[in-house]
């Protein structure tokens, strides 16, 4: 009898396994859309890579249509990139394997940025990089070269902004002159500023993940302006998860914005005054924020998904001068073209973890096409059921090559079969006892 039931429930849980994963599988939307004269379309794409903690396999590659022309390896992780007048690429990088590690024992991490040129075999012809702590959450993930020739970018290792020239640092920003500071930064995950973007002559917008803020800072100022400021402490929850922000200075309170509006998001885009474009990837959304009359900002326009397929932790998200928005859904590993309405109009799939796009040659621009208040608000097709999410989220942290289908249905799925032929095989050890 137990013999029998065993062999019952482990033919069970590998039909149930087998027959959910070929039918999902067969049934899951294509993620490669080339439409008509889509060749024209050249994107450049920063690839953070895959593997375990996600910094291996790091590329920049340039995409006709959907067809690689070009791909530059030899990172860890590539982050931002974006080309120069010249055509040369610069890129923030995050490195293993250095001697040269200041205060920490080598062979330790560097990160910092990359000047590459496509046309000699995708050579570095520069870099700049200093050592960080550990590879985990201190990359420099933004950088671009202002018109004074100095080079800005963010670090997260020290949780600042600032300006290199020469090898030099010519000015920075610290958080910590605006946010409630721990004891040292580049022993936690502190407020992971992940983007920066000159927006007007000593202006920058600076996307500090960990508080669901977008701050404008003013070189030489300081902080002129918080979207999604903190209007109360019930928001604090969102941003002291996995040991973040918190009450360091003792006052009760520290600062963190409102999680529907934005929550812990990626590369904001300035379209405007009043109006801003973000990839807000805990909601697993692109959200067109507008700021009203009384000086807070909502979301005015929202897209969950394209083409049938839910968006799975959006970190870019580009306003085109046609009106279309590029869109790199990172854990999808897609990037996708939408217009104002949602449509897709191009897509494609890519081999490994993309962490922003930019469509050539203008890249991302600093204005750019607002949508009235009337835009889209689509469904998320994909409907998340709370536990199994956050087990899926923890899935794909380790094993960033699931398939974009697999989803809370099919992780459910693999569990039950997984019970079943566990308590399948321990009938069979029990009867041949």
């Amino acid at each position: 009898m137990r013999q029998r039931r065993g062999t019952l429930l482990v033919a069970l849980g590998v039909l149930l396994f087998s027959s959910t994963m070929v039918i999902s599988a067969v049934a899951a939307p294509s993620l490669q859309v080339n439409a008509d004269g889509a060749d024209d379309r050249r994107t450049l794409v920063g690839s953070q890579g895959g593997g375990p903690g996600w910094h291996k396999y790091g590329s920049i590659y340039l995409l006709n249509g959907t067809n690689e022309t070009w791909r530059h390896s030899g990172a860890d992780s590539y982050f931002d990139a974006t080309v120069l007048e010249n055509g040369s690429v610069v890129a923030g990088f995050l490195d293993s394997g250095y001697q040269n590690c200041g205060p920490y024992n080598s062979p330790c991490t560097r990160t910092g940025f990359r000047v590459i040129e496509p046309a000699s075999g995708t050579s570095i012809i520069s870099e700049y990089s200093f050592p960080v702590r550990t590879q985990s959450n201190s990359e420099v993930h933004d950088v671009e070269r202002l018109p004074t020739g100095e080079f800005l970018m963010t670090d997260m290792e020290n949780e600042r902004i600032f300006t290199v020239q020469n090898g030099e640092v010519t000015w920075q920003w610290n958080a910590s002159e605006f946010y409630d500071a721990p004891n040292d930064a580049t022993k936690t995950d502190w407020l992971h500023i992940n983007d920066v973007d000159r927006i007007a002559n000593g202006k920058f917008l600076i996307s500090v993940r960990n508080a669901n803020q977008l701050v404008i800072v003013e070189r030489n100022r300081g902080v002129v302006e918080v979207i999604n400021k903190d209007d109360d402490e019930s928001n604090d929850a969102s941003c002291g998860k996995r040991g973040q922000l918190s009450d360091s200075d003792g006052d009760g309170e520290f600062r963190c914005g409102d999680p529907t509006v934005i929550n812990h998001q990626h590369n904001p885009q300035w379209l405007g005054d009043g109006a801003v474009l973000v990839a807000d990837s805990d909601n697993d959304r692109i959200v067109e924020l507008h700021r009203t009359d009384n000086g807070s900002w909502e979301p005015v326009w929202i897209l969950n998904s394209a083409g049938e397929v839910s968006f799975d932790w959006p970190r870019d998200a580009d306003r085109l001068p046609n009106g279309n928005t590029l869109i790199t859904d990172t854990l999808n590993k897609r990037l996708v073209e939408v217009t104002d309405s949602g449509e897709v109009v191009w897509s494609v799939q890519t081999e490994r973890i993309p962490y922003e796009a930019d469509r050539l040659p203008g890249g991302e621009q600093v204005r750019g096409q607002s949508i009235s208040s009337h835009g889209v608000e689509n469904p998320d097709v994909r409907g998340d059921v709370p536990v199994l999410s956050l087990l899926l989220v923890g899935l794909r942290a380790v094993a960033p090559w699931t398939p974009f289908w697999f989803t809370e249905i099919q992780l459910f799925s693999t569990l039950l079969s997984t019970l079943l032929i566990v308590t399948g095989a321990i009938d069979w050890i029990l009867y041949w006892r």
